[in-house]
């Protein structure tokens, strides 16, 4: 209980009701001062942290657990991590845990903004009806901290500060220079064109997931 009134604290105190009333209190920071506000507030990570309600950010140990998944409820796993190398879906079977995996590279040079709306769809789905999705890469903190952000910022209202502050309430999260570049884009998009994210959803490919998002659902 306590913990949950945490998270309803945060929400009252981070959630903007639209675009125009954050500007005025949010500004817009250039990457070193993102990185600067990313060195306060928590800075520990465990394997796994909830930092919106249902919503977890974690690491390859926590998705490779079965037994935790279990006991934390995962309905959802989404994979930034995704590699030939690693199993992926067929891991989970027999779970009814819906997959999803994205082949990202943690470097400032790869363009991690492709997945922005079609991972915010995906959390979004999952948590409308009533799952608990991880969103993991393989340290938890560049990756999936990128694209929970992303949500955030996409369906949440929230501007990349406020974003930042909210998940930073409960775990310690560094993405790299290129991303938060690319962060920093997307907040300068949806303040200045507030209803680009329905529009940009509606015009996504196949099943509403860009061509760059790798889509598996394991539901045996």
């Amino acid at each position: 209980m306590a913990f949950m009134s945490r998270f309803s604290r945060s929400r009252s105190s981070s959630r903007s009701p639209n675009r125009k009333d954050s500007e005025r209190v949010s500004p817009t920071l250039t990457v070193s001062e993102l990185e600067r506000l990313l060195c306060t507030g928590k800075t520990a990570c465990n394997h796994a942290d909830e930092v919106w309600p249902r919503l977890y950010i974690g690491d390859q140990d926590i998705a490779s657990d079965r037994r935790e998944l279990a006991k934390l409820g995962i309905t959802h796993i989404l994979n930034c991590a995704q590699s030939k190398w690693r199993s992926g879906a067929e891991y989970y079977f027999g779970m009814n845990i819906t997959y999803h995996g994205i082949e990202a590279h943690d470097s400032p040079t790869f363009d991690m903004s492709v997945n922005f709306y079609p991972a915010a769809e995906f959390i979004h789905k999952a948590l409308t009806g009533g799952g608990k999705v991880l969103v993991h890469c393989t340290v938890g903190v560049s990756r999936s901290a990128t694209l929970v952000l992303a949500y955030l910022m996409i369906r949440q209202n929230l501007t990349l500060v406020e974003a930042i502050k909210t998940v930073k309430d409960h775990r310690g999260v560094i993405p790299n220079r290129g991303f938060l570049r690319q962060l920093n884009g997307l907040d300068g998009i949806l303040r200045e064109n507030p209803g680009v994210a329905n529009t940009l959803q509606e015009s996504s490919t196949g099943h509403g997931f860009s061509d760059a998002f790798v889509l598996v659902s394991v539901n045996f």
